[in-house]
C-alpha cells in the first residue's frame, strides 16, 4: 500500500489504517490510565484524612491534660452548624486550632453543614481514660474506637471508613471486629 500524507496528499506520511491504530492505542491507555489516576487521588484523600484524626487525637491529648484525663462529653454528631450542641469541633476547636482539620478531604457536603465529617464515640463520654470501657466491655486502648468518618468517604479502602482509637493511632481497618 502507498503511503500519503493526509495533509497535502504526497507520499511518505502515514497510511489511514496506521493512524486509526495509533488512535486506538492511545484512547485504550487513557481509558486504563483515568481509573488508576482517580484511584490513586482517593488513596491521597484517605491518608491526609488519616492525617487529621492523628491532630484531632492530639488535640483530645491537650484536652485531657486539662480536664483531669477524663473525656468530654459530647454529641455524636449536629446536623447543622447552626445547633448548639457540644461536638467534637466546638470542643475540641480550641486545641486543633485549625478548622480544616475537622473536614475528611474526601467528604464532599457533611464538613460544610455540620462542622466536621468525624462521628464521636458517645459511649465514652465522661470516662476517665485511665479506664475506659466501650460496651460494657474492657479492651485494650488500641480497640476503643473515639472518632471514623461519618460516611464511607473512601471506596477504595477495605473497610471504606478510618478510625481514631484511644491510643491514638488511626487506621483504615477496624480493630475492634479483626482483634489485631
Amino acid at each position: 500500500m502507498k503511503r500519503v500524507c493526509i495533509e497535502c496528499g504526497k507520499g511518505a506520511g502515514f497510511t489511514l489504517v496506521e493512524l486509526m491504530v495509533v488512535v486506538v492505542v492511545l484512547v485504550a491507555l487513557a481509558l486504563l490510565g483515568v481509573p488508576m489516576v482517580r484511584r490513586l487521588g482517593e488513596t491521597g484523600r484517605s491518608t491526609a484524612c488519616l492525617g487529621h484524626l492523628r491532630q484531632l487525637g492530639i488535640g483530645l491529648n491537650g484536652y485531657l491534660g486539662d480536664h483531669g484525663q477524663v473525656m468530654p462529653v459530647l454529641r455524636g454528631a449536629r446536623a447543622s452548624r447552626s445547633d448548639e450542641e457540644p461536638v467534637v469541633d466546638v470542643v475540641l476547636g480550641p486545641y486543633v486550632g485549625d478548622e480544616r482539620v475537622f473536614a475528611c478531604p474526601a467528604d464532599p457536603r457533611l464538613a460544610a453543614a455540620s462542622g466536621t465529617s468525624y462521628f464521636w464515640n458517645v459511649a465514652l463520654n465522661g470516662q476517665p481514660l485511665a479506664d475506659l470501657n466501650f460496651l460494657r466491655l474492657s479492651f485494650e486502648r488500641g480497640k476503643i474506637p473515639l472518632l471514623s468518618d461519618k460516611e464511607a468517604f473512601h471506596p477504595y479502602s477495605e473497610n471504606k471508613v478510618n478510625i481514631l482509637y484511644a491510643d491514638g493511632h488511626a487506621t483504615k481497618e477496624l480493630q475492634i471486629l479483626t482483634g489485631r
